[in-house]
């Protein structure tokens, strides 16, 4: 395992970390569903985090528009102190999709907050042109915010992106850190705050770099596919496949993307371990995948690649389950010797000495 990485390695900062600032942004395209997904975060919760719960962690400031107690002036003084560099170390949090301020003829496409010498809206890409280069990391929050999502589908008028896309793939931190992605649409509650835990760990020197796959999701939550964590995983391998919704097998030729899509929902469930997709009947629509919505739609329709593989499967699949339902027959039936007798029937002889 690779060293743990300190903030101080980066930034030739000497002395120990003790507060550390995030700053969430919900002014991108979206629907602020992620900020109020992790609210339902038990692994661990906001609220640990920001009440000093868990060992080693550097005092957390959380400055999110939807949760915040302060509005106005009072809130965006937090963005106003860290464009400025006075706000240090943070952690900036984008939610939803990432506009084209480029394409458009005037006004703007999304914005926070009002520039008090122009008295104009402060557009959200101002905001992560000044706040990025200053950040520690840099998270994108949902689906949107990671890869575009709903707002960047064909035919969207705002040219949306994630954030990698707008930042640049090869973009990096000052502590060196590329963007973070976790997607879900809204995102999965632990899965955010086990990657942001992860990242304050680091913060204070206790982690090592985080890390993330070729789509800077990190590996141990997105390395797996939904099926090879799915309770219906077994009725797919033997070829018995749901003709209707209810139904507790395997429900690819419903519609469900789970054997090609990363997310690890179906084990981890929603809330505390309750819940997820496959796991209450709803098909995998691939919301965690850069390739959301275009190349998933119809959503309804069973993937392409299902009906081969769901035939293929059929034509051993119903002589495995066969041949499995007579085995399971036998070994349900108690050995024969077990009974009241006068004799020991089991093919034991004691030895005579």
């Amino acid at each position: 395992m690779p060293d743990a990485v300190p903030y101080g390695r980066k930034t030739q900062r000497d002395s120990p970390v003790s507060d550390v600032h995030i700053v969430w942004m919900t002014s991108g395209l979206g629907c602020d569903g992620d900020s109020v997904s992790i609210t339902a975060a038990t692994q661990p919760s906001i609220e640990d985090v920001i009440l000093g719960a868990i060992p080693g962690l550097p005092k957390v400031h959380l400055h999110n528009p939807v949760l915040a107690y302060e509005n106005g002036g009072e809130f965006l003084k937090f963005w106003y102190e860290a464009a400025a560099g006075r706000l240090d170390p943070f952690v900036l949090v984008v939610e939803g999709s990432i506009p084209n301020e480029k394409i458009k003829k005037e006004g703007y496409w999304a914005a926070l907050g009002t520039d008090s010498k122009t008295g104009q809206p402060i557009p959200t890409n101002d905001w992560i042109d000044r706040l990025a280069p200053k950040a520690l990391a840099v998270v994108a929050c949902g689906t949107c915010a990671t890869f575009g999502g709903i707002h960047a589908m064909a035919g969207n008028p705002t040219g949306a992106m994630g954030l990698a896309d707008y930042l640049g793939w090869g973009w990096k931190s000052v502590a060196g850190l590329p963007v973070v992605n976790v997607p879900g649409c809204p995102v999965q509650p632990d899965n955010f705050m086990e990657t942001l835990l992860y990242l304050l760990y680091q913060v204070a020197g206790l982690a090592p770099m985080i890390p993330l796959d070729d789509q800077l999701r990190p590996k141990w939550l997105f390395g797996k596919t939904v099926h090879e964590g799915c309770d219906r995983a077994g009725y797919y391998e033997q070829g018995d496949f749901a003709k209707e919704y209810g139904s507790p097998k395997c429900i690819v030729k419903l519609g469900c993307w789970g054997p090609v899509v990363n997310c690890n929902v179906p084990k981890r469930g929603w809330m505390a371990g309750i819940g997820g997709c496959p796991n209450v009947g709803g098909i995998c629509i691939g919301c965690t995948m850069p390739g959301f919505p275009d190349k998933f739609m119809p959503f309804m329709d069973a993937p392409p690649g299902a009906r081969i593989s769901s035939t293929a499967i059929g034509l051993y699949g119903g002589a495995i389950r066969s041949l499995r339902s007579m085995t399971n027959t036998t070994l349900n039936k108690e050995p024969k010797w077990r009974h009241t007798g006068t004799k020991l029937t089991t093919g034991y002889q004691p030895k005579s000495y």
